[in-house]
């Protein structure tokens, strides 16, 4: 059985919702995309396993397989949005809209759009005789947790040489990007009349001791460690936000500070932990008990695959250009742990992505479609 001409399948991916989001209002299941990749891969001649992601009701990784043994290709990708502003959305993010040589929706590039590639250039190839295997993997809740390819590196029930994550980098081949971490430092005070301090722990006080100690580290961390591929080439810190206690007049009980760390290749998230830890020692001596610590959501680590790797070199020389480093974060780092070469490159640019009228610029069809062929054909036959 045939699959639908390209431009139907990417009407029916993205008439199919499948928000993440940490808001139980706008999160979504993707049971309904991946139902749908299923029946497009099945249609291919692959074997097709679901499975549910461990913790998250709703949410599922697939796996298409054709192909016997170990190695072979991976092209990979999540089924999941962002969220959507209604109010700044010109066209209807769940009908595809062609326009100018445009097609609009939300997933068209940030990634469900990725698939409808993937089962397009399949059809241009005979499966039959592929001497390594080919393995599609669809995941869920990147945009939130990136729980989907978190289970996979953790079952590792697949062995791929090779791996392409088809993020909309304008079909350029990404080898490094940095990490993600979101942490809450929480100081807890005790409250009382403001009229005699000494009735209770300000905790505003003891945040002023932890950002002098965070400030010396976020400076620390610029003359500590190096990446010259990266325009920012050290670990970043920033404070995000502030909130501390409720009225001018009663000592502050509590105080929180929220801050993002990018660790970079070689520095991974324990080694920022650590060095927080270390920088805040001080202070929890000073008040035992009183500073804690915790993620906001489970740390993203950096990502880097040698530049002048097999599946590197021969992305270069597909796409006509030059290998990158990024800012952003995917799931290459996780897909990584499979033991396989890793890049990030898909149609599309970024820029477009988690905006209103996401769009995929129609140049991008031909080029992408032939890529994927030829990915297939190098490293499977």
């Amino acid at each position: 059985m045939s699959n639908p001409d390209f431009f139907k399948m990417y009407r029916d991916i993205i008439a199919l919702p499948s928000i993440s989001s940490t808001d139980p209002a706008w999160d979504q299941s993707n049971k309904g995309v991946i139902e749908l990749l299923a029946s497009w891969f099945e249609n291919l001649g692959m074997q097709v396993t679901i499975s549910p992601v461990p913790g998250l009701e709703g949410k599922f990784n697939l796996i298409a397989s054709i192909g016997e043994g170990e190695g072979g290709l991976l092209l990979a990708g999540h089924t999941d949005t962002v969220p959507f502003d209604a109010g700044r959305w010109q066209k209807d993010p769940f009908k595809l809209t062609e326009e100018s040589d445009r097609i609009y929706g939300l997933g068209t590039i940030d990634m469900k759009g990725f698939f409808v590639f993937i089962a397009e250039a399949l059809q241009h190839i005979n499966l039959k005789s592929l001497k390594k295997p080919l393995r599609i993997l669809a995941t869920a809740d990147e945009e939130t947790s990136m729980a989907g390819a978190k289970a996979i590196a953790d079952a590792k029930t697949i062995k791929p040489d090779y791996a392409v994550i088809g993020e909309p980098t304008g079909l350029t081949p990404v080898f490094m990007h940095k990490g993600h971490m979101s942490e809450s430092i929480r100081v807890v005070g005790r409250s009382g009349h403001s009229s005699n301090p000494a009735n209770g722990l300000n905790a505003i006080e003891i945040m002023q001791k932890v950002l002098v100690k965070v400030l010396d580290m976020q400076q620390e961390l610029r003359t500590k460690y190096n990446n010259s591929y990266f325009d920012v080439p050290y670990p970043t810190l920033n404070l995000g936000s502030i909130h501390g206690g409720d009225s001018a007049n009663r000592i502050c009980g509590g105080c929180e500070l929220c801050i993002d760390m990018r660790p970079i290749p070689g520095v991974m998230p324990d080694d920022l932990i650590a060095e927080l830890k270390r920088h805040l020692a001080p202070v929890e001596a000073e008040y035992p008990g009183a500073i804690s610590l915790e993620h906001l959501h489970e740390p993203v680590p950096p990502y880097a695959c040698e530049p002048t790797s097999e599946l590197v070199t021969e992305a270069v020389q597909l796409s006509g250009h030059d290998a990158e480093v990024v800012n952003y974060c995917t799931e290459a780092p996780f897909i990584q742990q499979l033991g396989c070469e890793t890049i990030v490159m898909g149609p599309g640019h970024i820029t477009q992505a988690h905006q209103p009228d996401e769009y995929l610029d129609l140049s991008f069809v031909k080029p992408t479609t032939d890529l994927l062929i030829h990915l297939v054909q190098r490293f499977c036959l």
